[in-house]
Protein backbone atom coordinates (compact mmCIF):
# COMPACT_ATOMS: atom_id res chain seq x y z
CA UNK A 1 0.00 0.00 0.00
CA UNK A 2 1.48 3.69 -1.00
CA UNK A 3 1.52 6.29 1.53
CA UNK A 4 1.31 9.64 0.78
CA UNK A 5 3.23 12.28 2.38
CA UNK A 6 3.11 15.96 3.10
CA UNK A 7 5.18 18.75 2.00
CA UNK A 8 6.95 21.42 3.58
CA UNK A 9 6.06 25.00 1.69
CA UNK A 10 9.17 27.72 2.61
CA UNK A 11 9.67 30.97 1.06
CA UNK A 12 12.20 31.68 -1.41
CA UNK A 13 15.71 33.03 -0.80
CA UNK A 14 18.40 34.60 -2.12
CA UNK A 15 19.27 32.06 -4.71
CA UNK A 16 15.99 32.78 -6.44
CA UNK A 17 16.47 36.72 -6.40
CA UNK A 18 20.63 36.14 -7.64
CA UNK A 19 19.41 33.10 -10.07
CA UNK A 20 16.00 34.77 -11.36
CA UNK A 21 18.09 38.42 -11.85
CA UNK A 22 20.74 36.63 -13.66
CA UNK A 23 18.43 34.84 -16.22
CA UNK A 24 16.04 38.08 -16.93
CA UNK A 25 19.39 39.79 -17.08
CA UNK A 26 20.32 36.83 -19.92
CA UNK A 27 16.95 37.74 -21.32
CA UNK A 28 17.13 41.37 -21.65
CA UNK A 29 20.44 40.65 -23.41
CA UNK A 30 19.36 38.56 -25.78
CA UNK A 31 16.22 40.83 -26.76
CA UNK A 32 17.84 43.84 -26.86
CA UNK A 33 21.48 43.09 -28.46
CA UNK A 34 21.35 39.49 -30.34
CA UNK A 35 24.07 40.11 -32.20
CA UNK A 36 26.51 40.56 -29.23
CA UNK A 37 25.03 37.55 -27.19
CA UNK A 38 25.43 35.35 -30.10
CA UNK A 39 29.12 36.31 -30.86
CA UNK A 40 29.72 35.82 -27.10
CA UNK A 41 27.99 32.57 -26.79
CA UNK A 42 30.23 31.36 -30.12
CA UNK A 43 33.17 32.29 -28.35
CA UNK A 44 32.31 30.52 -24.91
CA UNK A 45 30.93 27.23 -27.01
CA UNK A 46 34.24 27.07 -29.04
CA UNK A 47 36.25 27.37 -25.88
CA UNK A 48 34.44 24.91 -24.01
CA UNK A 49 34.42 21.99 -26.23
CA UNK A 50 38.42 22.80 -27.07
CA UNK A 51 39.18 22.19 -23.74
CA UNK A 52 36.88 20.24 -22.09
CA UNK A 53 35.15 18.06 -23.77
CA UNK A 54 37.12 15.48 -22.90
CA UNK A 55 35.44 16.10 -19.36
CA UNK A 56 32.18 15.60 -20.63
CA UNK A 57 32.83 12.21 -22.25
CA UNK A 58 34.76 10.87 -19.01
CA UNK A 59 32.23 12.18 -16.71
CA UNK A 60 29.63 10.45 -18.69
CA UNK A 61 31.34 7.42 -18.31
CA UNK A 62 32.32 7.65 -14.77
CA UNK A 63 28.40 8.06 -14.31
CA UNK A 64 27.63 4.86 -15.97
CA UNK A 65 30.42 2.88 -13.75
CA UNK A 66 29.03 4.51 -10.32
CA UNK A 67 25.45 3.19 -11.63
CA UNK A 68 26.50 -0.55 -12.38
CA UNK A 69 28.06 -0.39 -9.68
CA UNK A 70 25.33 0.45 -7.06
CA UNK A 71 23.32 -2.25 -8.85
CA UNK A 72 25.38 -5.11 -8.13
CA UNK A 73 26.72 -3.62 -4.93
CA UNK A 74 25.41 -4.31 -0.95
CA UNK A 75 24.38 -0.51 -1.00
CA UNK A 76 21.79 -1.93 -2.96
CA UNK A 77 19.59 -2.85 -0.05
CA UNK A 78 19.46 1.06 1.39
CA UNK A 79 15.95 2.51 1.48
CA UNK A 80 15.58 5.94 -0.07
CA UNK A 81 13.29 6.59 3.16
CA UNK A 82 12.88 5.49 6.38
CA UNK A 83 12.83 1.50 6.64
CA UNK A 84 9.05 1.54 6.58
CA UNK A 85 8.61 3.79 4.18
CA UNK A 86 7.06 2.27 0.68
CA UNK A 87 6.86 3.58 -2.73
CA UNK A 88 3.79 6.46 -3.23
CA UNK A 89 3.42 5.74 -6.99
CA UNK A 90 2.82 2.80 -8.22
CA UNK A 91 5.34 1.20 -10.63
CA UNK A 92 3.86 1.90 -14.41
CA UNK A 93 2.48 5.99 -12.92
CA UNK A 94 6.57 6.07 -11.85
CA UNK A 95 8.19 5.01 -15.07
CA UNK A 96 5.82 7.51 -16.96
CA UNK A 97 6.50 10.17 -14.73
CA UNK A 98 9.89 9.98 -15.53
CA UNK A 99 9.54 9.77 -19.52
CA UNK A 100 6.91 12.94 -19.30
CA UNK A 101 8.82 15.14 -17.34
CA UNK A 102 10.96 16.25 -19.92
CA UNK A 103 13.23 12.83 -22.06
CA UNK A 104 9.99 12.13 -24.05
CA UNK A 105 10.97 16.19 -25.75
CA UNK A 106 14.27 14.63 -26.66
CA UNK A 107 12.85 11.33 -27.67
CA UNK A 108 10.29 12.49 -30.51
CA UNK A 109 12.41 15.50 -31.30
CA UNK A 110 15.42 13.23 -32.48
CA UNK A 111 13.77 9.72 -32.98
CA UNK A 112 13.90 10.51 -36.66
CA UNK A 113 16.59 13.19 -37.26
CA UNK A 114 19.62 11.79 -35.68
CA UNK A 115 19.79 8.16 -37.59
CA UNK A 116 19.17 9.88 -40.70
CA UNK A 117 21.52 12.72 -40.45
CA UNK A 118 24.46 10.38 -39.22
CA UNK A 119 23.38 8.62 -42.59
CA UNK A 120 24.90 11.43 -44.67
CA UNK A 121 26.92 12.52 -41.96
CA UNK A 122 28.51 9.51 -39.76
CA UNK A 123 31.25 9.87 -37.43
CA UNK A 124 35.01 9.41 -38.71
CA UNK A 125 36.01 5.94 -40.11
CA UNK A 126 32.49 5.60 -41.79
CA UNK A 127 31.53 5.89 -45.35
CA UNK A 128 28.21 8.50 -45.72
CA UNK A 129 25.30 6.89 -47.49
CA UNK A 130 26.17 3.53 -46.85
CA UNK A 131 24.93 0.36 -45.23
CA UNK A 132 27.04 0.87 -42.66
CA UNK A 133 26.68 4.33 -41.54
CA UNK A 134 22.46 3.83 -41.31
CA UNK A 135 23.65 1.01 -38.92
CA UNK A 136 26.01 3.59 -36.79
CA UNK A 137 22.93 6.25 -37.49
CA UNK A 138 20.68 4.28 -35.65
CA UNK A 139 23.53 3.12 -32.68
CA UNK A 140 24.56 6.69 -32.52
CA UNK A 141 20.95 7.88 -31.97
CA UNK A 142 20.22 4.48 -29.59
CA UNK A 143 23.71 5.70 -27.72
CA UNK A 144 22.56 9.52 -27.39
CA UNK A 145 19.07 8.68 -25.39
CA UNK A 146 19.86 5.36 -23.24
CA UNK A 147 22.48 4.47 -20.52
CA UNK A 148 24.50 7.49 -20.30
CA UNK A 149 21.40 9.62 -20.02
CA UNK A 150 19.54 7.99 -17.58
CA UNK A 151 23.04 7.62 -15.64
CA UNK A 152 23.96 11.36 -15.87
CA UNK A 153 19.93 12.13 -14.18
CA UNK A 154 19.88 8.76 -11.93
CA UNK A 155 22.86 9.41 -9.63
CA UNK A 156 21.79 13.53 -9.59
CA UNK A 157 18.41 11.49 -8.57
CA UNK A 158 19.94 8.86 -6.06
CA UNK A 159 21.92 12.06 -4.24
CA UNK A 160 18.84 14.11 -3.99
CA UNK A 161 16.35 11.54 -2.40
CA UNK A 162 19.36 10.13 -0.12
CA UNK A 163 19.89 13.32 1.25
CA UNK A 164 15.92 14.58 1.28
CA UNK A 165 14.49 11.08 2.82
CA UNK A 166 17.42 9.46 4.82
CA UNK A 167 19.20 12.65 6.00
CA UNK A 168 16.22 14.71 6.16
CA UNK A 169 17.89 17.78 4.59
CA UNK A 170 16.31 20.19 1.99
CA UNK A 171 15.86 19.18 -1.35
CA UNK A 172 18.70 21.14 -2.64
CA UNK A 173 22.02 20.75 -4.80
CA UNK A 174 24.19 21.36 -1.40
CA UNK A 175 22.26 19.04 0.18
CA UNK A 176 24.88 16.36 -0.86
CA UNK A 177 27.55 18.34 0.60
CA UNK A 178 26.47 18.61 4.09
CA UNK A 179 27.31 16.11 5.84
CA UNK A 180 31.18 16.70 5.57
CA UNK A 181 30.77 20.42 5.13
CA UNK A 182 28.53 21.17 7.63
CA UNK A 183 26.83 24.80 8.40
CA UNK A 184 29.30 25.82 5.49
CA UNK A 185 26.54 24.51 2.93
CA UNK A 186 24.11 27.32 4.75
CA UNK A 187 26.12 29.81 3.72
CA UNK A 188 27.74 31.40 0.84
CA UNK A 189 29.35 27.92 -0.53
CA UNK A 190 26.05 26.43 -0.22
CA UNK A 191 23.98 29.31 -2.17
CA UNK A 192 27.17 29.36 -4.70
CA UNK A 193 26.52 25.55 -5.62
CA UNK A 194 22.17 26.42 -5.49
CA UNK A 195 22.87 29.29 -7.90
CA UNK A 196 25.27 27.53 -10.43
CA UNK A 197 22.77 23.94 -10.22
CA UNK A 198 19.97 26.47 -10.81
CA UNK A 199 21.41 28.58 -13.75
CA UNK A 200 22.53 25.29 -15.68
CA UNK A 201 19.17 24.01 -15.15
CA UNK A 202 17.23 26.97 -16.44
CA UNK A 203 19.50 27.12 -19.32
CA UNK A 204 18.74 23.05 -19.89
CA UNK A 205 15.06 23.60 -19.88
CA UNK A 206 15.19 26.30 -22.10
CA UNK A 207 17.06 24.33 -24.54
CA UNK A 208 14.06 21.77 -23.98
CA UNK A 209 11.04 24.47 -24.28
CA UNK A 210 13.37 25.82 -27.84
CA UNK A 211 13.32 22.15 -29.20
CA UNK A 212 9.57 22.06 -28.40
CA UNK A 213 8.53 24.97 -29.93
CA UNK A 214 10.85 24.08 -33.43
CA UNK A 215 8.88 20.46 -33.75
CA UNK A 216 5.46 22.31 -32.89
CA UNK A 217 6.05 24.99 -35.45
CA UNK A 218 7.64 22.16 -37.64
CA UNK A 219 4.37 19.95 -37.42
CA UNK A 220 1.67 23.12 -37.40
CA UNK A 221 3.70 24.01 -40.86
CA UNK A 222 3.23 20.39 -42.56
CA UNK A 223 -0.52 20.05 -41.03
CA UNK A 224 -1.89 23.37 -41.89
CA UNK A 225 0.77 25.37 -44.27
CA UNK A 226 1.42 28.37 -41.20
CA UNK A 227 4.85 29.32 -41.76
CA UNK A 228 7.68 27.60 -40.12
CA UNK A 229 9.56 31.10 -38.63
CA UNK A 230 10.26 32.59 -34.95
CA UNK A 231 6.98 34.20 -34.61
CA UNK A 232 5.05 30.46 -34.86
CA UNK A 233 7.68 29.17 -32.64
CA UNK A 234 7.23 32.33 -30.05
CA UNK A 235 3.59 32.00 -30.04
CA UNK A 236 3.59 28.57 -29.51
CA UNK A 237 5.71 28.65 -26.58
CA UNK A 238 3.36 31.67 -25.49
CA UNK A 239 0.38 29.56 -25.72
CA UNK A 240 1.97 26.35 -24.17
CA UNK A 241 3.16 29.02 -20.62
CA UNK A 242 -0.47 29.32 -20.54
CA UNK A 243 -1.33 26.15 -20.65
CA UNK A 244 1.36 25.14 -18.13
CA UNK A 245 0.51 27.54 -15.80
CA UNK A 246 -3.05 25.60 -15.56
CA UNK A 247 -1.06 22.31 -15.13
CA UNK A 248 0.75 23.51 -12.81
CA UNK A 249 -2.31 25.12 -10.46
CA UNK A 250 -3.48 21.85 -10.07
CA UNK A 251 -0.57 20.58 -8.19
CA UNK A 252 2.19 17.35 -9.00
CA UNK A 253 -0.08 14.81 -7.76
CA UNK A 254 -2.65 16.08 -10.58
CA UNK A 255 -1.40 17.78 -13.42
CA UNK A 256 1.78 16.06 -14.11
CA UNK A 257 0.53 12.90 -12.76
CA UNK A 258 -2.65 12.97 -15.36
CA UNK A 259 -0.59 14.39 -18.25
CA UNK A 260 2.02 11.38 -18.02
CA UNK A 261 -0.55 8.87 -18.13
CA UNK A 262 -2.21 10.03 -21.10
CA UNK A 263 1.68 10.74 -22.80
CA UNK A 264 2.68 6.96 -22.19
CA UNK A 265 -0.78 5.78 -23.93
CA UNK A 266 0.24 8.47 -27.05
CA UNK A 267 3.45 7.96 -27.02
CA UNK A 268 2.85 3.93 -27.01
CA UNK A 269 0.43 4.27 -29.83
CA UNK A 270 2.56 6.11 -31.75
CA UNK A 271 5.72 3.98 -31.56
CA UNK A 272 3.37 0.52 -31.97
CA UNK A 273 1.61 2.68 -35.18
CA UNK A 274 5.28 3.19 -37.12
CA UNK A 275 6.50 -0.54 -36.18
CA UNK A 276 2.94 -2.08 -37.55
CA UNK A 277 3.04 0.47 -40.57
CA UNK A 278 6.51 0.66 -41.08
CA UNK A 279 9.34 -1.84 -42.34
CA UNK A 280 8.34 -3.91 -39.75
CA UNK A 281 11.29 -6.85 -40.37
CA UNK A 282 13.42 -4.66 -41.25
CA UNK A 283 12.69 -2.61 -37.55
CA UNK A 284 13.32 -5.92 -36.00
CA UNK A 285 16.37 -7.03 -37.50
CA UNK A 286 17.42 -3.16 -37.17
CA UNK A 287 16.68 -3.57 -33.39
CA UNK A 288 18.84 -6.70 -33.06
CA UNK A 289 21.76 -5.46 -34.86
CA UNK A 290 21.27 -2.14 -32.84
CA UNK A 291 21.33 -3.50 -29.58
CA UNK A 292 24.09 -5.96 -30.40
CA UNK A 293 26.50 -3.15 -31.61
CA UNK A 294 25.47 -0.80 -28.55
CA UNK A 295 26.27 -3.31 -26.36
CA UNK A 296 29.76 -4.20 -28.06
CA UNK A 297 30.63 -0.68 -28.99
CA UNK A 298 29.86 0.90 -25.96
CA UNK A 299 33.41 1.39 -24.16
CA UNK A 300 34.89 3.07 -27.29
CA UNK A 301 31.72 5.53 -28.33
CA UNK A 302 31.91 6.16 -24.29
CA UNK A 303 35.38 7.27 -24.48
CA UNK A 304 36.11 8.46 -28.28
CA UNK A 305 38.03 11.72 -29.17
CA UNK A 306 39.14 12.92 -31.84
CA UNK A 307 42.55 14.62 -30.62
CA UNK A 308 43.92 15.22 -34.10
CA UNK A 309 41.15 15.49 -36.49
CA UNK A 310 39.35 19.03 -36.23
CA UNK A 311 36.59 17.47 -38.34
CA UNK A 312 35.95 14.40 -36.16
CA UNK A 313 36.47 16.51 -33.18
CA UNK A 314 33.52 18.92 -34.29
CA UNK A 315 31.15 16.10 -35.23
CA UNK A 316 31.99 15.00 -31.39
CA UNK A 317 31.33 18.64 -30.20
CA UNK A 318 27.68 18.75 -32.26
CA UNK A 319 26.44 15.57 -31.33
CA UNK A 320 28.08 13.38 -28.51
CA UNK A 321 29.58 16.21 -26.20
CA UNK A 322 26.15 18.62 -27.06
CA UNK A 323 23.92 15.63 -25.74
CA UNK A 324 25.75 14.92 -22.41
CA UNK A 325 26.29 18.50 -21.65
CA UNK A 326 22.47 19.00 -22.45
CA UNK A 327 22.00 16.00 -19.99
CA UNK A 328 23.84 17.52 -17.58
CA UNK A 329 22.58 20.97 -17.85
CA UNK A 330 19.04 18.94 -17.52
CA UNK A 331 20.44 16.50 -14.40
CA UNK A 332 19.28 19.25 -11.67
CA UNK A 333 15.68 19.29 -13.13
CA UNK A 334 15.01 15.57 -14.06
CA UNK A 335 17.52 14.30 -10.92
CA UNK A 336 15.14 16.03 -8.35
CA UNK A 337 11.74 15.35 -10.08
CA UNK A 338 12.98 12.10 -10.27
CA UNK A 339 13.81 11.86 -6.45
CA UNK A 340 10.61 13.52 -5.58
CA UNK A 341 8.88 10.39 -6.81
CA UNK A 342 10.82 7.92 -5.91
CA UNK A 343 10.75 7.79 -2.05
CA UNK A 344 10.25 4.43 -0.71
CA UNK A 345 12.35 2.61 -3.10
CA UNK A 346 15.24 0.85 -2.60
CA UNK A 347 18.77 2.07 -3.94
CA UNK A 348 18.73 -0.84 -6.15
CA UNK A 349 15.21 -1.05 -6.89
CA UNK A 350 15.44 2.83 -7.98
CA UNK A 351 18.57 2.31 -10.09
CA UNK A 352 17.74 -0.83 -12.16
CA UNK A 353 13.93 1.49 -12.70
CA UNK A 354 15.99 4.48 -13.76
CA UNK A 355 18.30 2.70 -16.18
CA UNK A 356 17.34 -0.59 -17.56
CA UNK A 357 13.94 0.04 -18.60
CA UNK A 358 14.20 4.33 -20.27
CA UNK A 359 17.10 2.52 -21.79
CA UNK A 360 15.61 -0.13 -23.81
CA UNK A 361 12.74 1.61 -24.83
CA UNK A 362 15.21 4.47 -26.21
CA UNK A 363 16.98 1.44 -28.43
CA UNK A 364 13.41 0.43 -29.44
CA UNK A 365 12.68 3.78 -30.34
CA UNK A 366 15.23 5.05 -32.06
CA UNK A 367 15.47 1.71 -34.12
CA UNK A 368 12.18 2.22 -35.09
CA UNK A 369 11.79 5.75 -35.96
CA UNK A 370 15.02 6.29 -37.22
CA UNK A 371 14.94 2.65 -39.19
CA UNK A 372 11.68 3.94 -40.69
CA UNK A 373 13.28 6.87 -41.47
CA UNK A 374 16.43 5.04 -42.66
CA UNK A 375 14.03 2.58 -45.07
CA UNK A 376 11.60 6.05 -46.54
CA UNK A 377 15.94 7.09 -48.04
CA UNK A 378 17.38 4.32 -48.96
CA UNK A 379 14.66 2.32 -50.38
CA UNK A 380 11.66 5.01 -51.09
CA UNK A 381 14.15 7.73 -52.23
CA UNK A 382 12.31 10.11 -50.73
CA UNK A 383 14.93 12.30 -50.00
CA UNK A 384 13.98 12.95 -46.23
CA UNK A 385 17.85 12.94 -45.33
CA UNK A 386 18.49 16.37 -46.98
CA UNK A 387 15.49 17.42 -45.80
CA UNK A 388 16.05 16.93 -41.95
CA UNK A 389 19.49 17.69 -42.30
CA UNK A 390 18.35 21.36 -43.32
CA UNK A 391 15.20 21.66 -40.89
CA UNK A 392 15.68 18.78 -38.50
CA UNK A 393 12.41 19.91 -36.56
CA UNK A 394 10.51 18.45 -39.36
CA UNK A 395 11.62 14.85 -39.25
CA UNK A 396 9.50 13.30 -37.59
CA UNK A 397 6.25 14.91 -39.58
CA UNK A 398 8.43 14.49 -42.87
CA UNK A 399 8.51 10.55 -41.92
CA UNK A 400 4.58 10.12 -41.19
CA UNK A 401 3.52 12.13 -44.36
CA UNK A 402 4.75 8.82 -46.04
CA UNK A 403 2.99 6.71 -44.10
CA UNK A 404 -0.64 5.47 -43.98
CA UNK A 405 -3.09 7.89 -42.23
CA UNK A 406 -0.47 10.49 -42.32
CA UNK A 407 -2.79 13.60 -41.31
CA UNK A 408 -4.22 11.58 -38.35
CA UNK A 409 -0.69 10.28 -36.76
CA UNK A 410 0.70 13.81 -37.82
CA UNK A 411 -1.98 14.88 -36.01
CA UNK A 412 -1.48 12.43 -32.87
CA UNK A 413 2.38 13.54 -32.63
CA UNK A 414 1.63 17.15 -32.33
CA UNK A 415 -0.41 16.30 -29.80
CA UNK A 416 2.09 14.54 -28.10
CA UNK A 417 4.59 16.98 -28.26
CA UNK A 418 2.09 20.02 -26.98
CA UNK A 419 1.30 17.29 -23.83
CA UNK A 420 5.01 16.46 -23.28
CA UNK A 421 6.06 20.39 -23.90
CA UNK A 422 3.42 21.34 -21.12
CA UNK A 423 4.21 18.83 -18.86
CA UNK A 424 7.92 19.53 -19.31
CA UNK A 425 7.46 23.22 -18.09
CA UNK A 426 5.05 22.06 -15.37
CA UNK A 427 7.99 19.45 -14.19
CA UNK A 428 10.61 22.68 -14.72
CA UNK A 429 9.13 25.36 -13.36
CA UNK A 430 8.24 22.69 -10.07
CA UNK A 431 11.62 21.56 -9.56
CA UNK A 432 13.23 25.43 -10.03
CA UNK A 433 10.50 26.81 -7.45
CA UNK A 434 12.14 24.13 -4.72
CA UNK A 435 15.62 24.90 -5.85
CA UNK A 436 14.78 28.50 -5.30
CA UNK A 437 12.94 27.91 -2.24
CA UNK A 438 15.08 26.51 0.54
CA UNK A 439 14.62 23.18 -1.07
CA UNK A 440 11.14 22.94 0.16
CA UNK A 441 8.85 20.32 -1.86
CA UNK A 442 5.69 22.78 -2.25
CA UNK A 443 6.89 25.70 -4.13
CA UNK A 444 4.72 28.73 -4.19
CA UNK A 445 2.38 28.83 -7.39
CA UNK A 446 4.01 32.30 -7.83
CA UNK A 447 7.29 31.53 -7.73
CA UNK A 448 6.60 28.67 -10.56
CA UNK A 449 4.84 31.06 -12.67
CA UNK A 450 7.67 33.75 -12.26
CA UNK A 451 10.05 30.38 -13.30
CA UNK A 452 7.83 29.57 -16.12
CA UNK A 453 8.10 32.93 -17.81
CA UNK A 454 11.72 33.18 -17.52
CA UNK A 455 12.02 29.75 -19.09
CA UNK A 456 9.74 30.90 -21.92
CA UNK A 457 11.86 33.75 -22.76
CA UNK A 458 15.05 32.60 -22.11
CA UNK A 459 13.96 29.64 -24.91
CA UNK A 460 12.87 32.65 -27.22
CA UNK A 461 16.02 34.58 -26.86
CA UNK A 462 18.11 31.16 -28.10
CA UNK A 463 15.87 30.56 -30.85
CA UNK A 464 16.55 34.50 -32.05
CA UNK A 465 20.11 34.21 -31.02
CA UNK A 466 20.37 30.56 -33.61
CA UNK A 467 17.87 28.59 -33.55
CA UNK A 468 19.26 25.04 -32.84
CA UNK A 469 22.75 25.98 -32.70
CA UNK A 470 21.68 28.66 -30.57
CA UNK A 471 20.20 25.94 -28.24
CA UNK A 472 23.09 23.85 -28.37
CA UNK A 473 25.69 26.20 -27.56
CA UNK A 474 23.75 27.29 -24.16
CA UNK A 475 23.38 23.78 -23.38
CA UNK A 476 26.87 22.97 -23.33
CA UNK A 477 28.49 26.15 -22.21
CA UNK A 478 26.05 26.55 -18.83
CA UNK A 479 26.58 22.65 -18.02
CA UNK A 480 30.44 22.73 -17.35
CA UNK A 481 30.39 24.04 -13.90
CA UNK A 482 27.48 21.65 -12.78
CA UNK A 483 29.03 18.62 -14.37
CA UNK A 484 32.02 19.73 -12.06
CA UNK A 485 29.55 19.71 -9.50
CA UNK A 486 27.82 16.21 -10.08
CA UNK A 487 31.07 13.92 -10.12
CA UNK A 488 32.08 15.47 -6.58
CA UNK A 489 27.54 14.46 -5.85
CA UNK A 490 29.04 11.23 -6.47
CA UNK A 491 31.92 10.79 -4.40
CA UNK A 492 29.82 12.30 -1.20
CA UNK A 493 26.87 10.08 -2.02
CA UNK A 494 29.27 6.92 -2.19
CA UNK A 495 31.07 7.51 0.98
CA UNK A 496 27.70 8.25 2.63
CA UNK A 497 26.34 4.58 1.42
CA UNK A 498 29.52 3.28 2.86
CA UNK A 499 29.25 4.81 6.26
CA UNK A 500 25.07 4.28 6.45
CA UNK A 501 26.32 0.54 4.87
CA UNK A 502 28.88 0.26 8.25
CA UNK A 503 26.74 1.05 10.79
CA UNK A 504 23.53 -1.34 9.20
CA UNK A 505 25.87 -4.03 9.16
CA UNK A 506 27.11 -2.77 12.84
CA UNK A 507 23.55 -2.57 14.02
CA UNK A 508 22.72 -6.01 12.29
CA UNK A 509 25.93 -7.71 13.97
CA UNK A 510 24.66 -5.98 17.68
CA UNK A 511 21.31 -7.79 16.71
CA UNK A 512 22.56 -11.06 15.67
CA UNK A 513 24.75 -11.33 18.63
CA UNK A 514 21.58 -10.16 20.87
CA UNK A 515 19.30 -12.67 20.01
CA UNK A 516 22.76 -15.37 20.40
CA UNK A 517 23.67 -14.55 23.35
CA UNK A 518 19.76 -14.90 24.67
CA UNK A 519 19.41 -17.89 22.25
CA UNK A 520 22.36 -18.77 24.52
CA UNK A 521 20.58 -18.22 27.45
CA UNK A 522 17.46 -19.57 27.38
CA UNK A 523 19.48 -22.89 26.28
CA UNK A 524 21.77 -22.54 29.53
CA UNK A 525 18.20 -22.07 31.42
CA UNK A 526 16.69 -25.38 30.24
CA UNK A 527 19.64 -27.01 30.85
CA UNK A 528 19.56 -25.55 34.37
CA UNK A 529 16.00 -26.28 34.80
CA UNK A 530 16.73 -29.43 33.63
CA UNK A 531 19.57 -30.56 36.12
CA UNK A 532 17.64 -29.00 38.87
CA UNK A 533 14.56 -31.43 37.99
CA UNK A 534 16.59 -34.20 37.97
CA UNK A 535 18.35 -33.38 41.10
CA UNK A 536 15.13 -32.80 42.64
CA UNK A 537 13.64 -36.06 41.67
CA UNK A 538 15.92 -37.87 42.21
CA UNK A 539 16.42 -36.71 45.99
CA UNK A 540 12.93 -37.24 46.17
CA UNK A 541 13.41 -40.45 44.92
CA UNK A 542 16.15 -41.08 47.51
CA UNK A 543 13.73 -39.65 50.55
CA UNK A 544 10.78 -41.98 49.23
CA UNK A 545 13.18 -44.68 49.43
CA UNK A 546 15.00 -44.10 52.55
CA UNK A 547 11.28 -43.24 53.46
CA UNK A 548 10.40 -47.28 52.73
CA UNK A 549 13.16 -48.21 54.22
CA UNK A 550 12.81 -46.27 57.16
CA UNK A 551 9.11 -48.23 57.44
CA UNK A 552 10.59 -51.38 56.21
CA UNK A 553 12.53 -51.46 59.43
CA UNK A 554 10.19 -50.10 61.90
CA UNK A 555 7.64 -52.83 60.84
CA UNK A 556 10.63 -55.39 61.19
CA UNK A 557 11.24 -54.06 64.80
CA UNK A 558 7.52 -54.35 65.73
CA UNK A 559 7.39 -57.77 63.94
CA UNK A 560 10.47 -58.90 66.44
CA UNK A 561 9.00 -57.44 69.22
CA UNK A 562 5.75 -59.43 68.52
CA UNK A 563 7.88 -62.36 68.39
Amino acid sequence: MSKHYTYEMKRPNIVFAISAILVLAFVLWGALNTPSLEHVANVALDFTIENFGWFYMIATAFFVAFSIFVVFSPFGKIRLGKEDDRPEYPFYTWIGMIFAAGIGVGFVFWGVAEPVMYYLDPPEGITPETAAAADAGIRYGSFHWSLHVWAIFGVVGLTLAYVQFRKDKPALISSAFASYFGNQMERWPGKAIDTFAVMSTAMGVATTFGLSALQMSGGLSYITGIPNNFVTQFTIIAIVTVLFIISAASGVNRGIKYLSNINLVLAAVLLLFVIAAGPTIQIAESFLTTLGGYMSNIVPMSLELAPHSAEESEWLGANTIFFWAWHMSWAPFIGLFIARVSRGRTVREYMMGVLLLPSLVGVVWFTAFGGTGLYQEIVMGTGISELVTANEEIALFEMLSSMPMALIMSILAFVLIGIFFITSADSASYVLGVMTSQGGLKPMLSIKIIWGFLIAGTASVLLLTGGLEGLQTAAIVSALPFGVIMVSMVIVVLLMMMKDHKIAKRKQKEKETAELTENIREEMYDEMRDEVYDKIKEDVHQQVQEEMEEERNGQNNQDDQRS
